[in-house]
Parts: C-alpha cells; structure tokens; sequence
C-alpha cells in the first residue's frame, strides 16, 4: 500500500525543537559506510539516536550535515558545547563550530525521531568548505543498563537532571504577590543545578544535593499578577515539572467612595498613525463613564463607554488602534462618570517613518494575519512575527518601491497558540513593535530599549521602557558571570505607557550585560556591553552554507579578540548594503550572527558579508541562487495515488513568498478548486492536490498569486 505524507515546509519549520538527552556512556561502534577518514558511530534508544564523528584527517572539520530518509522526519536535536545547530526547511540539521576538530577529536549530536531506528545520512565539511566524507550509520539498540544502573519499568529519563518520579511543593500552598516561598522536592539529579519559574519569567536557581533532594526559598515579585499560575523547575536540558497554583493579591484597604476621582489612563499627549492603546482610569465604583471623542474640527466622531467595578477601576473592552487614514491635528475627549468631568487632549503627529497595523485586532487560529501600512519608499525592510513566548514564526527582508507601502501575511494553524503575536519591523535604525491578538484581544507586552550598545564605564545608561499605562514593572541587570547585579529596581510607567530609566555604570567591569524587565507573565530581556573596544586583533568570520537561496537564514561565526565591538554588513552584488548591525564578540572572542537574513526578493549573484572592527575586517562571499528574477515558475506534475482518495498532481511553485493563493480554473471559467499555503523560506510551494473524482478530462488553468507578484499556466487532466 503507497501512502502519502502531505506536509508543506512552512509546517516543517514550525516543528517544536525540544532538548533530548545526551548519554553519558561509551559509544558501541558501528561504523557503515565510512567514507575517508571521518568516521561515524550511532546507538538509539527507543526514538533518541545519538551519533559520534570521529576525525582521522589532517584537515579541521567544523560543519556536519545530517539527513534522514523518506520515512523519518527529525522531532528535536542537542549539540554539545561550543556547537550550533540548524535544522533547514527540507529537514537536514546542519551542526556547525567556531571551534573545529582536529585529528584524532570527535564530537556526539543527539537526537530524536518520529520513529525508531532511522539511518542517518552524513557529510563532514571542513574549514575551508570542503567536504572531506559522507556516509551512512544505522544505530545499534542502547543496552538496558545505563551507568550500571538498570532503567526501572515505572522510569522515564526525561531530561539531564528531571526523572518522571521527581516531584516538588510549595509552601505555603497559597502564596501572596510579593510574598516569600518555601520550595522542597524530591528525586531530582543528583548535585545538579536546577531554574526555578513563574510560568515563562525565570525568578530563581538551585542546586540539588548528592540524593537528588533540594530545599530553597523564593520570593514572587511585587509585579506578579494574581492569577494561576504555572511554578516550573526546569533542568539544563529545557525539560521541566511543574505545579499550577493560584497567586493571591494583598488585601489593601479600599479608598473611600468620596476619594477616588475621575482619572483617564493610556493616552498620550502625541498619538501616531497605526498607535496601539490600552485606556483605563478611575472612577465612581459601580458606575460608568461616558467618553465622547471630537476632531479637530470640534465634531464629536465617536462615543465610548465602560463600566466601572467595584473598587472604582474602569477599563475600554477593546484596545484602540489609531487607524492610518486619521488626519493629522488635534483631538480631544470629554470624559464624565455622572459626577465630575475632565478633559483630555491629544494630538496625532506624522515623526513616525514606520506606520504597520494589522487589519484586524484580533484574528482567530487558521485566519491569515494581515498587516499593511507605509515605510521610507525605496529601502528594505525587515519583518519579525513572534508568538506569545517570543518565538520567531517567520521574518523576511522586503525591498519596498516608491510607495513605501508594506504588506505581510502570516497564515496561522488550528493549533497555533493563543494570544499576543509581535510583529517587529526594523528599517535602518528605526525599529516598530505592531501586536495583533490570536483567539483573544492583544496586550501591550513590556519592553525596553537602550540608547546604545556600548558604553564606558561611569557612563548613565538611558533604557527607554514600555508596557501597560501606570503599571509596576521590575527591572533586574545580569552581570556578564551571570549572576544578578543588585537587587530587581521597579519602576512605574507614565499614564501613556512609557519610562525612561537612568542606569548609573559606575563601578560597572568591562563586559556583556543583561537587562531584563518584567511584569507578571510577561517578561523580555536585552543586551548591553561595558567597556568593548574597537580594533584590537585580527577578525575571521564564515558561514555554514556554501549557498543560499532567497529568504534563507544566516548563521555567522567567527573568532577575534575577546570582548570587541564589530560592525557586521550584508551588502547584495551591486554593492548595496541590506543590513548592517552593531554587535561584539564573547569573553572567549567568539562571534555568532544569526540575524542577518536573503531577502525574498533577493537578486541572484556574489554577495559579500563583512565584520569590521577597528582598522580590522574580514569580508567573505556567499552565493545566492535567486529563482525569483524569472518570476514565478509554476509546473503540475503526475503524483501518487493515495488509495480511498484517488489520483493526485503535485503542484510546484518557485519564486513566491508569504502566503500563496492558488486556484484551480475549469476551461469554462468555473474556479473547481482554492488553495492557500504559506511559502517556505526557499520561495518555495511543492504540494500534492487531490483530483475530484467527478473532475471530468480537460485542460485546465492553475493561477498563483502572492502579496507581491502573480503567474498562471495550463495543464492537462487524462482520463
């Protein structure tokens, strides 16, 4: 029986890379197809592989490529230290160093498959981009003893440091926000150290003792939410346990009915085209004010209204977006609670270059999410989604015309996580924040940005810090070893949703430091360094691919003095730069770069990349192979049949971008068929489509169109 797995590799990208567990044994070699003088060794454990490569050649080896057949698709992987890995949207892994193996060194890679026992693929790359092997490695099943110690039935190894018969307490049961806690457990890693969380935001670390047992005290932030809530402990493998338990809220005395006045929150003085707000305010408890809204004409255009509760807090249902067409002037609102009244003016200004917005506040899973608005015409822009936890879904480098007009789509899934998605649009040194909600109304996360990257010891650092209107926030600075440099400062935000926050450096030691802000579940985290210079010792950089194609990601490494600042640029073959970047090596001298990023549009050719520092640069070439300056290329070719559902075409598409929208066209102009998928970062749509059974033998029209540019062409259908 021929089945088919249908998956697009846009779905490829979205598979969740989790931590697997890398086994401190000796490998069982088993070498098969050895190729030159690298070898290769596996051994597996249920759907966990772990693959050691071994050098016996004269020549460095810094880059492993990985790859499984048609039947194995790869779930997760782990690196060891000093190794970076990347996992393609055709699904090879390609694990890459700055640090490379010489004669006689090995390196082990763990990872975890959708099924038991594949056969690994392989190719070994040296430094100068050379492949020195390839071959072939079926893993040998691990023993049943691990460490001399055998695996019970009821014992699932899930992690480093965390067994399946761990467990944990928190004492008091119900905490307060701002309260300090007793944390106990049991059954852990022996003399390992473990992270303590409230949901995502990290508040604390611990170290086991020699019977696994651990016994520490933390304290919930101030700026905690009340709330249920998730206390997580989490190994250095990601893997975690967790309790839910509700955070209580300190009673405070309720002011006086007579004592709370009429107040209005979430407003500031200046408003911008595409401006995402939160109003609130006080008022007279259990009653309602009435908000009426008049342009600068004195025309009343709009009327809002909310309850208040019963502690005389009131809040919009919905968050406001300024729309883009708003004229440009002064606005104002009367606002009232049946017993006093205030105004509140404001004006909407144009200082803005970057104006996005989504079309919608809020979409639903498996909606298309839209955002449209204007940038500097003529410049690239660069476009990040992330999901409620900060992870990237996708991001792209657009050349705009003399429009300026910006377009992006993201199509989301059934099983997409629900809540505040960010898109982050960046064009030359301006930088946007755009939220839009999924399956609930968005909330402004909290953020910060610093007025630069480098600072000399004594300097003030001025942090620019948004998030909710007059909310607490807490901010807490990581020294480069890690560890906190005080005590979390809070801050207050301004009834507009804004800070800023003066950072005294004196007595600061040169380095890379961490600032971290956070609010209840909500937390983000930035990078300033102290004391880096310029110019001192030679820079090396290089990349992990030979050649890229447009849309593709790129991962830079390289090695230079220890604490230097660089600028590193991505300049097309017409000597355009595309992106430029301040940045720095790490206290051991090491680079890593993984935000440059082709365009999807991208011009194929010699581009250059290059890191200078100083009087000091190093400037490398990379090819990219564009499909894209032929305009879209579509083709239909004869696919398996899928036994139940029939015949199928497998529909190709090359050079589209976003999200593609295909149709099926009868000869009498009737569309039998709509299709919808999003590209992958190759530009790339290779899809099967099932044929209806009652389609009759024709010729037959397939249209393709995407945010940016549209084909079509004819194919036959046999009977």
């Amino acid at each position: 029986m021929t089945s088919l797995n249908i998956m697009n590799r846009s779905s490829m990208r979205g598979i969740f890379l989790s931590v697997v567990l890398l086994f401190s044994i000796a490998l069982i070699s088993i070498p098969e197809n050895v190729y030159g003088e690298v070898n290769a060794n596996s051994i597996g454990l249920e759907e966990t592989t772990i693959i050691e490569f071994t050098n016996e050649l004269d020549k460095e080896i810094n880059t492993f490529r990985i790859w499984l057949g048609a039947d194995f698709n790869f779930k997760s992987f782990k690196t060891e230290k000093g190794w970076v890995g990347e996992k393609t949207p055709q699904g090879v892994i390609i694990f890459t160093t700055s640090e490379p193996i010489k004669k006689g060194e090995s390196v082990k890679f763990g990872v975890k498959t959708d099924n038991k026992n594949p056969g690994i693929n392989w190719k070994a790359i040296d430094t100068k981009s050379v492949q020195q092997g390839t071959g072939k490695v079926l893993p040998k099943e691990l023993p049943k003893v691990v460490e001399n110690t055998e695996i019970k039935p009821t014992q699932t190894l899930t992690g480093a440091g965390i067994l399946s018969e761990s467990i944990f307490r928190i004492i008091p049961e119900k905490p307060n926000v701002g309260s300090s806690i007793r944390v106990t457990g049991e059954n852990f890693g022996a003399s390992q150290e473990f992270d303590f969380y409230i949901d995502n935001s990290k508040i604390g670390s611990f170290v086991t003792d020699d019977n696994g047992h651990f016994m520490t005290t933390m304290k919930i932030p101030e700026s905690q939410d009340a709330d249920r809530v998730d206390f997580k402990v989490k190994d250095s493998d990601g893997e975690e346990k967790k309790i839910s338990l509700r955070i209580g809220q300190v009673e405070n005395r309720i002011p006086e009915t007579d004592n709370i006045k009429l107040t209005i929150k979430g407003i500031p003085n200046v408003i911008h085209r595409g401006d995402f707000l939160e109003i609130s305010g006080t008022g007279k408890p259990n009653g309602a004010v009435t908000a009426e809204i008049a342009n600068p004409d004195g025309n009343i255009i709009n009327s809002r209204t909310a309850e208040i509760d019963s502690k005389g807090n009131w809040k919009l249902v919905e968050p406001i977006i300024i729309p883009l067409d708003t004229p440009f002037g002064k606005y104002s609102a009367t606002i009232t609670d049946g017993r006093e009244n205030i105004l509140k003016s404001w004006t909407v200004e144009t200082d803005k270059k970057i104006i996005i917005a989504p079309i919608n506040l809020k979409f639903e899973p498996g909606e298309v999410m839209k955002f449209n608005g204007t940038a500097l015409p003529n410049k690239p822009i660069e476009v990040i989604l992330e999901d409620p936890q900060g992870k990237e879904l996708f991001s792209d480098i657009i050349q705009l015309d003399e429009s300026g007009f910006v377009e992006f789509e993201y199509t989301t899934e059934q099983s997409s996580v629900k809540g505040t998605y960010t898109l982050i649009a960046t064009q030359e040194k301006d930088t946007e924040f755009i939220f839009a909600g999924l399956g609930q109304l968005p909330t402004i996360p909290v953020n910060l940005e610093f007025d630069k990257l480098n600072y000399s010891t004594g300097d003030t650092a001025i942090i620019s810090l948004t998030g909710k209107a007059s909310e607490i926030i807490s901010l807490l600075i990581i020294d480069p070893s890690d560890k906190p440099k005080g005590d979390a400062i809070s801050i207050t935000l301004r009834g507009d949703g804004t800070a800023e926050y003066e950072l005294d450096l004196s007595g600061y030691a040169s380095g890379v430091y961490s600032a971290v802000v956070s609010k209840g579940n909500a937390q983000n985290t930035e990078v300033f360094t102290v004391g880096l210079q310029t110019g001192s010792g030679e820079i090396q950089i290089n990349t992990t691919k030979l050649d890229y194609a447009p849309g593709d990601s790129i991962l830079i490494l390289g090695d230079t003095a220890k604490n230097v600042l660089l600028t590193i640029t991505l300049s097309d073959p017409n000597g355009n730069i595309i992106k430029e970047k301040e940045t720095f090596s790490d206290k051991n001298g090491k680079i890593s770069e993984s935000s440059f990023r082709i365009p999807s549009d991208a011009k194929g050719g010699i581009w250059s990349i290059n890191a200078k520092s100083g009087a000091n640069f190093d400037t490398i070439e990379v090819e990219v192979i564009a499909t894209v300056t032929e305009g879209i290329q579509i083709s239909v070719e004869e696919g398996n049949e899928i036994p139940g559902y029939g015949k199928t075409l497998q529909i190709i598409v090359i050079g589209v971008s976003q999200t593609v929208e295909i149709d099926i066209i009868a000869e009498d102009g009737e569309v039998i068929e709509s299709l919808s998928f999003q590209a992958s970062g190759e530009g790339e749509i290779n899809q099967p489509w099932i044929i209806p059974k009652d389609t009759e033998p024709g010729t037959y029209t397939i249209k393709v169109s995407d945010a940016f540019t549209s084909g079509e062409t004819t194919f036959e259908i046999t009977g």
